[in-house]
């Protein structure tokens, strides 16, 4: 069958994301349908109830929370559904060709394919006989037949030419209970079923690479590119991990390398002589200790000392540091941070004022203040930093004020707190590709750091992100990653090598060239960055005032 979009000169970027809480992924995809490039998000929901524009509230027959389960108000088409572990969800996010080749955008056409899609990937996986019902969106099963059911659902939503929402394809039995409290899609003289119940033992893996192959055939026009979250596979014997001094922990972290493809046997010795590139001459002059003597003054924490920066010599010989707000212990442990993680301390109420104060005493025209995760807290310190960016604010007027700041659970609220105080740059860091996730950072999410800048986006903010290279990602990977950063509209990037601060901390898996880092700024410059700051060297604060101003330029 002709592709849907015939015309589409751009290639399709999908995603395996893996579970993703609604609004996350609801987020994600406003972001990417503000811009003109071409996604499709493939990922499970945790238990989740939507309702459609149209859906008739007594099609519910639970107590959402009660069955501890999320209930959301969708802006698409359909009734009452269920989200939930065992069944694919799939969001395009597409420029859709309209009637004829003009005009508004062809819904019917847009989901006939989706329908065909559906039915083409259910047939390569033993189920033949799928098939549209008329009236009715989705794919069935024994259409005309005594057990008519349904297999997979569609709703969509198309704003000015671009889609979203989707398709959800029920893969195991998992799904069986969250169907079994609602009446789906209004529809009541049929039944749900799943690839399990008619007989194909098919994973969710499988069933991914199937849909993605499809997807960019028929919406990328053979032209796209796959990314994945490392799959889940059974746990590793963590004492093949036991070398070195590692800890259970240290072992869980090399277990989900392993899991993700890195092979860490090859790693670089923490003891290995670093390339010329990355050695760094410290520089104790006046400044650095003026500045120092400042810092200690005022009981301030700096991430410049606490993240052991190689930068810190030449920024604060310079004049300038990132100032660390709500304490210097993290509630997260990534993998490749030195913060410490011990319990945290209560916020100290005079820190905004304290910082304040600094950045006048240093005269500062580019005051940059960065946060611990602090998960433990009721909004998760978003209340503390917007009351130290109003506190600079009021007494430094003429500084321009950076933040960079945890993802907050995805907590919109709390993100809107953030939003409301009006940074001059909004910087949150993804850190690494969507495959190293959850062994680098296995408290956070690609898709929650990317609904947040998309978020911020969306708020009239500068954005920023940053990655740290070096532990088992590709080229292409990166480039991946710069390309989805950029499609949720994220101005400014920062690229750096990654440093192990210690053996408890994950490995260097190679020394990345100077060569290499070019070649991510150019690539990042092509994508239509503002500023790419693409070095060894380079931190999430490394020339953030040139990068500002690069990102305000007409």
């Amino acid at each position: 069958m002709a592709p849907v979009l015939p015309q589409s000169p751009q290639p399709l970027h999908v995603r395996w994301l893996g579970s993703v809480v609604y609004a996350d992924a609801l987020g994600l995809q406003q972001g990417l349908q503000r811009g003109s490039r071409n996604h499709l998000l493939l990922l499970e929901h945790p238990p989740t109830y939507t309702m459609g524009v149209r859906a008739l509230p007594e099609n519910l027959l639970v107590d959402v929370e009660a069955a501890g389960a999320t209930l959301v108000k969708a802006k698409r088409g359909g009734d009452v559904t269920y989200h939930g572990p065992g069944q694919l969800v799939g969001y395009p996010i597409l420029t859709v060709p309209g009637k004829r080749g003009g005009g508004m955008a062809d819904t019917k056409a847009y989901v006939t394919g989706i329908q065909d899609l559906l039915t083409e990937a259910l047939a390569q996986l033993g189920v033949p006989d799928a098939q549209c019902r008329p009236g009715h969106a989705g794919v069935w099963l024994d259409v005309d037949g005594p057990r008519m059911r349904k297999i997979a659902a569609i709703g969509v939503h198309i704003d000015r030419g671009r889609s979203m929402h989707g398709l959800a394809l029920n893969v195991d039995r998992r799904v069986d209970e969250g169907f079994a409290r609602i009446v789906p899609c209004g529809i009541s003289d049929a039944s749900v079923t799943s690839l399990e119940a008619e007989g194909c033992v098919a994973s969710m893996q499988e069933v991914v690479r199937i849909i993605s192959t499809l997807a960019i055939e028929r919406w990328g026009i053979g032209n796209g590119d796959v990314a994945e979250l490392a799959w889940r596979v059974a746990p590793t014997d963590l004492s093949l991990f036991s070398r070195e001094g590692w800890n259970p922990e240290s072992g869980r972290m090399l277990s989900r390398l392993s899991e993700a493809g890195v092979v860490t046997g090859q790693s670089v010795s923490i003891s290995a002589r670093k390339p010329d590139w990355m050695r760094v001459k410290a520089n104790m002059g006046p400044e650095y200790r003026d500045l120092k003597k400042t810092m200690r003054s005022l009981e301030l924490v700096t991430v410049c000392e606490e993240a052991g920066c190689p930068n810190i010599f030449e920024c604060w010989s310079s004049g300038t540091a990132t100032f660390m707000v709500l304490g210097e212990r993290c509630t997260r442990a990534c993998g490749f941070c030195l913060v410490d993680t011990r319990k945290p301390l209560e916020p100290q109420a005079d820190e905004p004022d304290r910082v304040a104060l600094a950045v006048s005493q240093m005269r500062l025209k580019y005051a940059v203040i960065t946060m611990v995760a602090r998960d433990d807290l009721p909004d998760g310190g978003a209340a503390h930093v917007a009351a130290t960016i109003a506190a600079v604010r009021a007494l430094n007027p003429a500084t321009d004020i950076e933040v960079l700041v945890s993802d907050h659970q995805g907590v919109d609220a709390d993100l809107q707190t953030l939003f409301a105080a009006q940074p001059d740059v909004f910087n949150h860091n993804i850190e690494t590709v969507l495959r190293l996730q959850r062994a680098v950072r296995p408290s956070a999410s690609y898709a929650r750091s990317l609904s947040v800048l998309a978020r911020a986006k969306q708020a009239g903010l500068k954005t920023k992100s940053g990655i740290i290279v070096g532990m088992g990602e590709t080229i292409d990977e990166l480039r991946q990653t710069l390309v989805d950063l950029r499609s949720v509209g994220v101005d400014i990037v920062t690229i750096g090598q990654y440093l192990r601060p210690t053996e408890r901390h994950l490995p260097v898996d190679r020394w990345v060239t100077p060569v290499e880092f070019d070649d991510l700024r150019a690539y990042g410059q092509s994508l239509g960055f503002a500023h790419v700051e693409s070095s060894p060297l380079t931190r999430s604060s490394y020339h953030a005032q040139e990068g500002a101003a690069a990102a305000s330029a007409p």
